[in-house]
């Protein structure tokens, strides 16, 4: 192979294309941006941090990565931008420099029963060419082995437009490898009929037991009592075989009830087509109780949960299935594709090899590819879309990264920050929103954005070195450092839970007791089997409030005062004070300005090109009619109100005219979460991540329970938010209430009464009690990797 002679004279001009080397933002005003101006240095790691709400992701996401993704957009034909989703331009001056944006951020995966860690990560469809090309017996083509295909035949006439027309009989087969019980799902929903109706009891006797059904009840129970079909005084346990099918199963029949015409139809079609149909998350909270309990979940008996037909199942290589294959722990199945040789499918097994080795070196290697997608965390959904970039041979690509040491254990971080920093010696640009000092360690450039959250954010405090901003007097700063101690004391527990033979995922018929009346912090690494221990033993039991990292669900329209319940008592106390109906003083009702419909805003669609979003000019953006901006409250109107901040309002509401127990009590809760800059207008989909959750705690507080169980609540705050939240941990605990905590975070491990240690490792490796204590004697032990990290970080 020859080469070209090279020239070792380095020109003494630099080359005009050397000279863009910063993404330079100027006048950013997304969100809480001030006016941001800021050049950020390319083939660098550089970190933004400040607190919850400070506006890291409004410059990163919604300024820098948008626009990116917004001119990559532009470069398509308009017919293919009409099939994209269309970006509007941020509120910046000037934006130069960029180059291709990839998002890796810490969104859910998809929550669709069909979707997997093996689907998402197109694992699944290298599997399935893998067994159409050695499975023995041969069933078919790749799909044959997909449990999302289901078989179909067709056959009949068809009319071939060519020439001279001519009709000709046609068959169509297509083999596909799904179920055909569970349709893909690998499970089979029943509903328990005990939790419908009590069966000794008549209908007479008020034998439903389904909330809202009262014997009363027009539209309900009497419909069932007078339709003719059934005897009202007779116990359902006695009914006929008839009588039951009609009771349960009949088709919607028109009926006659005391005169008037109705629609009479079996219980479990009208149940399913009432709550079961709907969203359970937009329910009532004792209709959702009800629905959890009614439901049941069961493996589906004719594939055993494996999703696929039995052909599928049938064909093996090496007496290994494809479901065998997907069921595996992701590092035993690297080692069983590395050990097959076979010269025709080389390229095939290359490629599914170093996925299947991606899914390790980033520490997921204890997952299997059947996992259902939507029951993975937040970082562990972000580390499954990583997968597909740690083998890319792009360079002078910009990286963007949300947090991406969420749910991570100190072990585990260490791995992480290798993979951020391979990635940035490739020569591409390396975006992280992080809190963690362990990633911020690390960067090359660090900008602080600040000073508080909020109005009182979105202003850059430092950019610089990591030992500038140690010394740089800002909050992030003063805080970098910061180590909590071990406690001296600890709180003596009032009584235990006890967990007894927990096998959910990898556990191995655990036993443990967690102490009550004190603060319990279970940690261990990644997949060890914390969530398996406390959501599937502990979540769910009488007088248990469990607060986990599900997505809080809302639309433009929802905003803090809607989600938390806070505006029911003040339109109502709005309706008293000027005698008139509550309705009017919700822009969802009947209060609603006419031509925005309550939004605030007017939306144009522009077709293929963004969407543009204007101020209602008939309400100012208020999203209230003029005539109800006429009823006042203690000198405030509804839209003043819902302008104000949390503190704001809480001074508002505490005292004088416009006192409302019931909403100062909501405000407490929020304040106490640490969200006290928050709007009560503020739209749900502009709040980030660690406000969400908080959010969602300040809610669950108010829920009558003995025990709280927490899911990573350190994700998404800042370091000096931690020191708040412990406080808050430490209120519920002195106030009487048993608080349990999955956690990785030291601070929160050193704060701890009592400790329970899982691993020692993950997936098949872990799964047991590794350790049990106070903090100071897991720090003593230092017989695990939270021991040593934990010893470490106290110094210890």
């Amino acid at each position: 192979m020859s080469r070209a002679p090279r020239a070792d004279a380095q020109s003494p001009v630099p080359h005009v294309a050397d000279s863009h080397e910063w993404i330079r933002v100027h006048g950013a005003r997304v969100n809480n941006l001030q006016d941001v101006s800021i050049e950020i240095p390319k083939r660098r790691l550089t970190v933004f941090t400040g607190v919850s709400g400070s506006g890291k992701s409004s410059l990163v996401f919604h300024t820098i990565a948008a626009e990116s993704q917004r001119l990559i957009n532009e470069t398509y034909s308009a017919f293919v931008q009409g099939f994209m989703p269309t970006l509007a331009r941020p509120e910046v001056d000037v934006l130069e420099g960029l180059t291709t944006a990839i998002i890796v951020d810490q969104q859910r995966l998809g929550a669709d029963p069909r979707s997997t860690v093996g689907t998402a990560t197109d694992a699944n469809a290298m599997l399935r060419i893998l067994f159409s090309r050695l499975g023995e017996p041969h069933i078919g083509p790749p799909g044959a082995y997909a449990f999302n295909v289901p078989s179909v035949r067709a056959s009949g006439a068809i009319t071939v437009e060519r020439g001279d027309k001519k009709t000709v009989k046609a068959t169509f087969n297509r083999t596909g490898g799904m179920c055909v019980r569970c349709e893909g799902r690998g499970a089979v929903s029943d509903i328990d009929l005990s939790q419908l109706y009590d069966d000794s009891k008549s209908l007479a006797e008020g034998a439903f037991t389904i909330p809202g059904w009262k014997s009363d009840s027009f539209w309900t129970v009497r419909v069932y009592a007078g339709s003719g079909f059934l005897d009202p005084h007779k116990p359902i346990r006695d009914f006929t075989e008839q009588e039951m099918r009609d009771f349960l199963h009949r088709e919607p029949t028109k009926v006659k009830v005391e005169g008037v015409n109705l629609t009479y139809e079996g219980l479990i079609p009208k149940i399913q087509k009432s709550m079961l149909s709907k969203d359970k998350e937009a329910l009532q909270p004792h209709i959702r109780a009800f629905v959890e309990r009614a439901v049941t979940f069961t493996t589906c008996p004719e594939c055993d949960g494996t999703r696929l037909s039995e052909a599928a199942r049938s064909s093996k290589i090496e007496g290994v299935g494809i479901a065998d294959a997907c069921a595996m722990q992701i590092s035993d199945l690297a080692g069983w594709v590395g050990g097959l040789a076979e010269p025709s499918v080389a390229p095939l097994l290359t490629t599914l090899r170093q996925t299947l080795d991606s899914f390790v070196e980033i520490g997921l290697g204890y997952l299997s590819l059947d996992r259902s997608s939507g029951t993975l965390s937040g970082g562990e959904a972000q580390r499954v879309k990583m997968i597909r970039h740690l083998g890319s041979s792009l360079t002078d690509t910009t990286y963007v990264f949300d947090e991406p040491t969420a749910g991570l254990h100190p072990h585990d971080i260490r791995r992480m920050n290798d993979l951020l920093l391979r990635l940035r010696d490739k020569g591409n640009t390396v975006l992280v929103v992080e809190h963690k000092p362990e990633t911020i360690a690390i960067a090359d450039h660090v900008v602080d954005l600040g000073p508080g959250a909020g109005t009182g954010g979105g202003t850059i405090c430092f950019e610089g070195s990591v030992e500038g901003l140690r010394t740089g007097g800002t909050l992030t700063g003063r805080h970098f450092d910061d180590r909590a101690a071990v406690k001296e004391t600890v709180r003596t527990p009032t009584g235990t839970l006890e967990v007894r033979g927990a096998s959910a995922h990898n556990l191995r018929d655990v036993d443990v007791d967690i102490p009550l009346g004190v603060l319990t912090v279970v940690t261990g690494v990644a997949g060890s089997g914390k969530s398996s221990l406390v959501h599937g033993s502990v979540s769910g039991r009488d007088g248990v409030v469990s607060i986990d990292q599900g997505a809080i669900r809302g639309s433009r329209r929802s905003n803090p005062a809607t989600y938390t319940g806070l505006l029911d008592p003040i339109r109502k106390a709005f309706a008293k004070a000027n005698g008139v109906k509550p309705a009017l003083f919700s822009a969802n009702s009947e209060g609603a300005c006419p031509t925005c419909n309550g939004v605030g805003v007017v939306y144009t669609d522009l077709a293929m090109m963004a969407g543009v979003a204007s101020p209602c000019e008939e309400c100012e953006g208020r999203r209230f009619q003029a005539a109800v901006l006429d009823y006042h409250l203690g000198g405030r109107d509804i839209s003043e109100v819902l302008a104000m901040s949390v503190s704001e309002a809480e001074k508002f509401f505490g005292a004088g005219e416009a006192r409302i127990p019931a909403a100062h009590a909501v405000l407490d809760r929020l304040a106490d979460v640490g969200l006290g800059y928050l709007g009560l207008g503020q739209p749900l989909t502009t709040l980030s991540g660690g406000e969400r959750q908080r959010l969602k705690l300040a809610t669950h507080m108010a829920e009558k329970g003995g025990v709280y169980v927490l899911d990573e609540p350190t994700t998404g705050l800042h370091l000096a938010d931690v020191e708040q939240l412990l406080g808050l941990l430490d209120r519920l605990v002195d106030s009487g209430k048993s608080v349990v905590v999955i956690e990785h975070h030291q601070a929160v491990m050193a704060h701890a009464d009592w400790i329970i240690d899982l691993g020692p490792g993950a997936g098949h490796d872990g799964g047991r009690i590794v350790f049990e204590g106070t903090p100071a004697a897991l720090v003593a032990d230092r017989t695990t990797l939270t021991g040593e990290h934990l010893a470490a970080y106290v110094g210890g």
